[in-house]
C-alpha cells in the first residue's frame, strides 16, 4: 500500500512540539499587505506519527546502504559513515558563509588544503572549489578556456569538440558557454577516431572535452597523440573527471596533456551520491590558466587565511557563496583517510571488480567493444529485444524485484539497448557473484518466459510508471481539504 502524505495523516490539534510562550512584544512594523490573515495550513501530527511516516518512506527508497548499485558513469559506491560524522561536527556544520574570515580559519584551511590535494592528484597547478556539481564544474572550466582565448585576442575560437560517446552535460555546458558543438566519432575500438579528429582541428577550435577512461569504460590509449594534435592547433584539452574513480593515484590528467579538470567529489571522494545532490565540482587548471580562475580564492597573509578577490583576468564568481562546504569537508576527510596508496588501491579494485564482472558475464550479452575495461563496461541487450521483445528497460525492472538497483540504461547512445555496469571498488566478491547469478537468471527468463520481464517489477511499492509522462508533465501539487503541498 502506498504511504499517504503528511496532509492525509494530519489531525487537527495534534503536535509534536511545545514552544514556551513568547514574552517578546508582537511587532507592528510589517506593512499590512504583507501580514498573513490566516495561519499557514501546515500538517498537524504527533512526533511519533511523523517519525513513523518518514521511516516508512525511507524503507521504500533504495540506496547503496541496502544493496548493489551498479549505476554506470555515476560511481554509486559506499561512502564511509565516519566522513558524515566529520561533516556533522558542530564547528563545521553551524558555520555561516558570511562570517568574517578570522572566525572561519579552520574552514578556509580545509578548502585550501583540499585544493592542494586535488592539485596533487590531478597534476594541476591550482584550482577553485566553488562549483556546486559536475556540470557546474564543466561550465566553469569552459568559461576559463573561453577567457584564456579572449585574453589572447583569439576571437576566432568558437568551436568545442565533443566525442559522440560523451556525457550529455558536455555539449550542454559547451553550448551554454557560447561554443558551437562539433562531434568527433568513435572508431571500431570504442576510442576517439584520431583520423577524423585531425580533419576537425583548425584555428576556430577552442578545445576538446574528453573523459578518460571514456564513457564506454575504455582508456583512451591515443591520449598523448590527441593532446599533441589539439595543442598544435592552439586549442586546449578539458578533462571531465566523472570517471576519475578508475585512475586516481595511478595517472594524472595533467600528465596526459589536459589543461582543465573538473572532479565530481560526490562520485569519487566520499559524499553519498544520487537523488539530485548534494554535489561539488572543483575545477583545477594548469599554470597558464591560473589568472582566469573564479574569485575569491584563498591566500595567506601574516599566518592567517583570507578570501582573495584580486585578479582582473578572473571569470568572476560562479557560486552564491564558496561552494558546498560540507561536501568539500567529506572529500578532504576521504583523502586524509585513504592516503596516496589508499587512493591507488581504490582505483585498482574498481578496475578489478569491473573486469571480473565483465568476464563472468561473458556470453550473456553482446559486447560492442572487446578488450579490458576500466571501472565500468557496456553491454547490449539488442539481441533479446529483437528475438523476444525484452530490452534493457525490462532487465532493469526485473532487477528491482531482486534487490539490485538497475545499471545505467540506453547510454551511451551509440550502443543500442545499452546497459552500463559499474560495480565500484566497495563491492565484495560475494556481491559480484550474486549479481552474476541474478543476471544469468534473467537472461534465461528472457528466452523462456519473456512476459515475466515485461511485467516486472512485480514486488515493489509501485509497478511500472509512465516515465515519459512523469518527466514531461510532473504533478508536484497535492491538495486535501484545502491543505496543499508543492
Amino acid at each position: 500500500m502506498s504511504e499517504p502524505s503528511v496532509f492525509e495523516l494530519s489531525k487537527p490539534g495534534r503536535r509534536g512540539y511545545a514552544y514556551p510562550v513568547s514574552d517578546v512584544p508582537v511587532g507592528q512594523d510589517l506593512p499590512a499587505h504583507l501580514r498573513r490573515k490566516d495561519p499557514p495550513k501546515l500538517p498537524e501530527l504527533s512526533e511519533l506519527a511523523t517519525v513513523r511516516h518518514f521511516s516508512r518512506l525511507a524503507r521504500m527508497s533504495f540506496g547503496v546502504d541496502y544493496g548493489l548499485y551498479p549505476l554506470g558513469s555515476c560511481t554509486m559506491k559506499y561512502n564511509p559513515k565516519m566522513h558524515n560524522e566529520v561533516a556533522a561536527l558542530e564547528g563545521f556544520a553551524r558555520l555561516h558563509p558570511l562570517q568574517d574570515d578570522d572566525t572561519v580559519q579552520g574552514a578556509l584551511m580545509v578548502m585550501e588544503r583540499l585544493t592542494a590535494s586535488l592539485g596533487a592528484i590531478t597534476g594541476m597547478a591550482g584550482g577553485t572549489v566553488q562549483p556546486s556539481a559536475g556540470a557546474h564544474g564543466e561550465y566553469t572550466g569552459l568559461k576559463i578556456i573561453r577567457a584564456y582565448h579572449l585574453a589572447r585576442e583569439d576571437h576566432a575560437r568558437t568551436k568545442m569538440i565533443v566525442p559522440v560517446s560523451a556525457h550529455g552535460t558536455n555539449p550542454a555546458s559547451a553550448a551554454l558557454t557560447g561554443f558551437s558543438i562539433v562531434e568527433v566519432p568513435t572508431d571500431d575500438r570504442g576510442l576517439v577516431d584520431t583520423k577524423v579528429l585531425e580533419t576537425l582541428l583548425d584555428e576556430t577550435v577552442a578545445g576538446i572535452m574528453l573523459t578518460n577512461p571514456n564513457t564506454l569504460g575504455l582508456f583512451e590509449r591515443d591520449i598523448m597523440k590527441i593532446a599533441s594534435m589539439v595543442h598544435s592547433c592552439g586549442a586546449l584539452l578539458y578533462y571531465d573527471g566523472a570517471n576519475m574513480n578508475a585512475i586516481m593515484g595511478m595517472v594524472r590528467p595533467a600528465d596526459m596533456g589536459f589543461d582543465v579538470v573538473h572532479l565530481n567529489l560526490h562520485k569519487t571522494f566520499s559524499t553519498p551520491h544520487g537523488g539530485g545532490g548534494p554535489g561539488a565540482g572543483p575545477v583545477l587548471v594548469t599554470k597558464r590558466l591560473l589568472p582566469f580562475l573564479p574569485r575569491p580564492g584563498i591566500k595567506n597573509i601574516g599566518n592567517a587565511l583570507c578570501m582573495d578577490w584580486e585578479e582582473r583576468s578572473s571569470i568572476g564568481k560562479v557560486s552564491g557563496f564558496w561552494g558546498n562546504f560540507l561536501v568539500l569537508l567529506r572529500a578532504y576527510a576521504y583523502v586524509l583517510t585513504m592516503g596516496c596508496e589508499g587512493l591507488r588501491e581504490a582505483s585498482r579494485h574498481a578496475v578489478l571488480n569491473a573486469n571480473y564482472l565483465r568476464a563472468r558475464m561473458n556470453g550473456m550479452f553482446l559486447r560492442p567493444y572487446e578488450g579490458l575495461c576500466m571501472h565500468e563496461f557496456v553491454v547490449s541487450a539488442q539481441r533479446f529485444k529483437e528475438q523476444y521483445g525484452v530490452g534493457a528497460l525490462d532487465f532493469s525492472k526485473a532487477l528491482l524485484d531482486r534487490g539490485i538497483h538497475p545499471p545505467t540504461m540506453y547510454f551511451p547512445l551509440i550502443v543500442h539497448e545499452a546497459l552500463m555496469i559499474e560495480p565500484t571498488e566497495t563491492e565484495s566478491l560475494e556481491d559480484l557473484d550474486a549479481f552474476v547469478t541474478i543476471m544469468a537468471e534473467l537472461v534465461g527468463l528472457a528466452s523462456t518466459d519473456p512476459d515475466h520481464l515485461l511485467r516486472s517489477p512485480l514486488h515493489t511499492e509501485v509497478r511500472r510508471l509512465d516515465e515519459v509522462r512523469a518527466a514531461k508533465n510532473p504533478s508536484l501539487r497535492h491538495c486535501i481539504d484545502g491543505m496543499c503541498t508543492t
